[in-house]
């Protein structure tokens, strides 16, 4: 049976029950008792309302307005059906009604909550052109493992609901939801439903069960019958709700059930992970400052030919990604510079604990991986980094030696179990990559394996465990990760058939330097949450909306120390929509007057600014052997200090304990050389 709330503004409300065992026909709305929209109830006691109308605002409660409970009047009519109302005394349902006209004298002190039942959603997608899937108006929900923000007595989990939406019509639906700035809104989750603990679609904890076509992605949006255990919460000694499945008509005003919507024009969605299937959303506007960002670290100062390399809107996709990532797993190292103790080049490092010291910012777990005989360095690097500020604390540098089969599955997952990562993110910034061969080559074509622990096979295992994707960084087609442009390498890059990373990461990041990929990563984190749309996203809207709540993120971004150590421009919080973008273009500048990695760049690493000093790094002290022009044969620009070549007549043609690579010259163009393509 349908109930018809009818609520009368000036004079004393009658409340009116008819039965309508399914939801209206949308279509049909506009002609019912003079536009009457569906809805269901929450009555409450008087003295809760307050609370219960802050519990809907600050979660994904679709809250439609709310009424005075009237005295009832005389019982209209009625027809056959089943009962409209649930009974809750003291948080426990005690009964199902078929009106509220026997409680007659209670509902004087009570108020009613009005909340969307789901019939705006179907009118949403049929205006948008999209199949809608719930015709028949069941009520089709499913408990989350969601924690609701608890308000008062108010506390509970997220229940949602579900529609299958087309792959292809994914960008429209999210247009769609974001423009009207009424009901359903947006979804809270996009992609696989046990990220939202849910554990089978086809046993939905309301409503009968609704099956996802091949090409379909489940979409999840609150739904209203999270109140039922938030008024068992509660505990409040009387209190009634409509029955799953039932809706009663309102003559609330449109402009009063969108009060507390707002549009939220150009909203962007991302597929970030095929396994699970998983989509993230951000505002228009931030997806564009992420694209500029891109664009500026791709600018190619050793005309390498770079830009045969890139692909659109990884930057983007790669940190969305992290943006959703828990435990980050970070690795640099690229030891190209093979006669020095450390080998390691300076282009890696900073921009790996540049995003660390950002993630730490965000409330996320880092961790490093370095190879062994790095270790020493790296411990001092990060003891450093955290005396001076860089780092909240210090993270967890681990080492890995893939000594037995099994070994990568063991370090990335507890106890081996795939069901029970360590990691959810695996970044790789300017980390030597394995080539086809298995051998590890720099720019030149020297083979340098011996150097580098088998921190390929990580991401190589990566692949195979659901919930762990990876982004690899680089600057010239050997790095980790760059397998996924492994064919543009060898037809672009110079030596690319050699040299090529044959290790692929979901997302690759290709960078002038590979460090403005590390920077890049932690601007494009900071503009993200920055963005309301996406920050809603990620909390499943749970928690208040409204401005960000910096918590130092400004102070983790990336900064240029100018005139002498005098001035340090890092970008005010207040100007959270160029900031990132003017704060990446500043780097670039600095590089590119420079031609090396500054020292003021390196306050992201150690203290090393104004001529720092660091025990045991080739960049500590800098004599008259140092040579600012001298590019690594990794490929990034780095105050190292000069060295023969491999080929040239002071080395003999060779190093110790590293081999020329056998082959020929990649396929690509060889650009000019100049003094800054001195190793070429």
């Amino acid at each position: 049976m349908a109930l018809s709330l009818h609520v009368k503004s000036c004079l004393s409300l009658a409340l009116r029950s008819v039965t309508r065992p399914r939801m209206p026909d949308l279509r049909s709305l506009s002609s019912m008792a003079g536009g009457l929209r569906p809805a269901s109830v929450v009555v409450l006691p008087e003295s809760l309302a307050p609370a219960f109308e802050s519990f809907c605002q600050a979660n994904p409660l679709p809250l439609m307005g709310k009424r005075k409970v009237p005295t009832l009047g005389a019982a209209p009519a009625t027809r056959p059906g089943g009962a409209q109302f649930q009974r809750y005394e003291a948080g426990i349902c005690t009964g199902s009604l078929l009106s509220l006209e026997d409680h007659g004298g209670q509902l004087e002190d009570m108020v009613a909550f009005m909340l969307d039942c789901g019939s705006s959603l179907e009118g949403t997608l049929e205006e948008a052109g999209l199949p809608t899937w719930d015709a028949a108006g069941e009520a089709r929900a499913y408990k989350t493992t969601m924690p609701c923000a608890a308000i008062a007595g108010f506390c509970c989990h997220l229940v949602v609901t579900m529609r299958p939406v087309p792959q292809d019509k994914m960008s429209r639906l999210v247009q769609a939801c974001g423009s009207g700035g009424g009901e359903p809104g947006l979804p809270v989750h996009i992609g696989a439903p046990e990220l939202l603990g849910i554990r089978d679609l086809a046993k939905p904890d309301f409503g009968a069960p609704l099956a996802c076509p091949p090409g379909a992605v489940p979409v999840f949006w609150p739904s209203w019958l999270t109140c039922l255990d938030a008024v068992s919460s509660c505990k409040t000694s009387l209190a009634f709700t409509s029955t799953p499945g039932c809706s009663v008509l309102t003559d609330l005003k449109d402009t009063e059930a969108t009060a507390s919507h707002h549009p939220t024009p150009g909203t962007e969605v991302q597929l970030i992970s095929e396994a699970p299937l998983h989509y993230s959303i951000a505002s228009a506007s931030a997806t564009q400052k992420i694209r500029k960002l891109e664009a500026v670290i791709a600018t190619d100062p050793g005309s390498r030919g770079i830009g045969h390399l890139l692909q659109a809107d990884e930057l983007l996709r790669a940190s969305l990604a992290l943006s959703h990532a828990r435990s980050v797993l970070l690795t640099t190292g690229f030891p190209t510079h093979f006669r020095h103790e450390p080998p390691e080049e300076t282009d890696g490092p900073p921009g790996t604990l540049a995003l660390a010291s950002f993630l730490q910012a965000l409330g996320k777990a880092a961790s490093l991986v370095v190879d062994r005989r790095a270790l020493g360095l790296f411990q001092k690097l990060v003891e450093e980094a955290v005396e001076q500020g860089v780092l909240k604390t210090r993270i967890p540098i681990l080492t890995y030696t893939g000594v037995s089969p099994g070994a990568a599955r063991e370090f990335l997952c507890e106890a081996g179990d795939p069901k029970l990562p360590r990691f959810d993110h695996l970044v790789a910034i300017e980390r030597t990559g394995r080539a086809a061969d298995g051998n590890h080559y720099n720019a030149r074509k020297v083979n340098i394996k011996q150097l580098a622990d088998p921190i390929d096979d990580l991401f190589l295992e990566a692949q195979r465990i659901p919930g762990i994707s990876s982004t690899g960084v680089g600057d010239g087609g050997n790095e980790l990760g760059m397998g996924k442009v492994k064919e543009a390498v060898r037809k672009h890059i110079w030596n690319g058939d050699v040299i090529a990373c044959d290790v692929a990461a979901d997302f690759a990041v290709i960078a002038g330097v590979s460090n403005w990929g590390g920077y890049a990563l932690a601007c494009a984190l900071h503009i993200l949450n920055s963005c309301e749309v996406h920050r809603r996203y990620l909390r499943k809207a749970a928690g208040r909306s409204g401005a960000a709540i910096d918590q130092g993120w400004s102070q983790a971004l990336p900064s240029v120390i100018k005139g002498g150590g005098r001035r340090t421009v890092r970008p005010p919080c207040c100007q959270a929509d160029l900031s990132s973008v003017f704060c990446l273009h500043l780097l670039l500048r600095k590089r590119l007057q420079t031609a090396f990695i500054p020292s003021a760049d390196l306050r992201c690493l150690t203290s090393m600014t104004s001529g720092g000093k660091h025990a045991g790094h080739p960049c500590a002290t800098r004599g008259p052997e140092w040579s600012d022009w001298q590019r690594g044969h990794g490929g990034g620009w780095a105050a190292l200090p000069w060295h023969p070549r491999p080929d040239g007549p002071e080395a003999g043609g060779h190093h110790p304990g590293c081999t020329q690579g056998a082959g020929t010259r990649g396929a690509g163009p060889r650009a000019p050389k100049t003094s800054r393509d001195a190793y070429k």
